[in-house]
């Protein structure tokens, strides 16, 4: 696929056009809610890209705020390609929000993860021990459901023309034994396979680097092809993931990166010790076996 050109994009693409536009003009949502006899709610939703918008609703908008001819038809094709589903609307009940959308639209994909393995570099049974932890009360429909939605997010790192993406993990990552020692030898394996990918780099953060800015928590920063779509980060946490597009917060994170990369280990010295790690686990497995 090209990137850039998924519907998530372009519906944050063009509420960041309409928010333009009602600024230029000199109005507030308040302004617009009246005149269109809609909620300022909605208005609000649909300047942050949180709810799509119908080309009726486009038109409305660009009406009241003078703008027509081509430029006017642009905007109204825009919404109308905004409205298209992605693959990941069939599992609409495990991705919330807008992540999974741009992060299929992305060129570029900066991750950090301190606790557990990236989603887009599980294996299915750590996938699958995973989320079995994290939601003890769910049954194992639901569990399994997650867990092949997981794994189809995985085909974007398998497309003929894939992001970048760049993933730098803390050495307890490594450590953290997750489903049993098999599980974690093939999650090891599928690193080092992964690792060796032209458009994929791994870094390990290593105990010795002592304390460091991820410490914070896991992020990640998505970068867009087309100068109109800045870049954004996802802060993950348990209850939810949150955005952050001003360009102070997108920068500051940007920074945490770079900090992060410096702290790691080089991409080979990492996959070194991703190997030797998980050439010790097969030891020890080997010992117990035998006692």
């Amino acid at each position: 696929m090209s990137r850039g050109r998924g519907p998530t994009v372009r519906r944050r693409r063009l509420a960041s056009e309409l928010r333009r536009l009602r600024e230029a003009t000199d109005l507030t949502i308040d302004d617009v809610s009246e005149k269109l006899e809609c909620s300022a709610s909605k208005i609000s939703r649909i300047e942050t890209g949180h709810v799509g918008v119908t080309p009726r609703d486009v038109r409305d908008m660009l009406q009241l705020y003078g703008v027509g001819g081509d430029d006017r038809e642009a905007l109204v094709q825009l919404s109308r390609e905004a409205r298209t589903r992605g693959w990941w609307h069939a599992y609409s009940e495990v991705f919330t929000g807008a992540f999974v959308g741009l992060e299929a639209d992305a060129s570029s994909l900066r991750a950090f993860q301190a606790l557990l393995v990236p989603g887009l570099l599980q294996t299915e049974r750590y996938a699958h021990a995973v989320i079995r932890a994290m939601r003890p009360d769910a049954d194992e429909q639901e569990v399994a459901r997650r867990v092949t939605a997981r794994m189809q997010r995985q085909q974007l790192l398998a497309e003929l023309t894939p992001p970048e993406y760049w993933a730098v993990i803390d050495e307890a990552v490594l450590h953290r034994t997750v489903g049993g020692a098999d599980v974690m030898a093939e999650q090891f394996d599928r690193l080092l396979q992964v690792a060796a990918l032209p458009h994929v780099t791994i870094q390990v953060v290593p105990f010795g680097a002592g304390a460091h800015p991820g410490m914070e928590g896991p992020f990640l920063i998505l970068g867009f092809p087309e100068q109109a779509d800045p870049d954004v980060v996802y802060v993950d946490s348990t209850t939810g993931g949150a955005y952050l597009e001003m360009p102070d917060d997108v920068r500051r994170y940007a920074l945490m990166f770079d900090h992060l990369r410096a702290a790691a280990l080089k991409p080979d010295d990492s996959t070194d010790l991703i190997a030797a790690i998980a050439r010790d686990g097969k030891n020890e497995t080997y010992q117990e076996d035998r006692r």
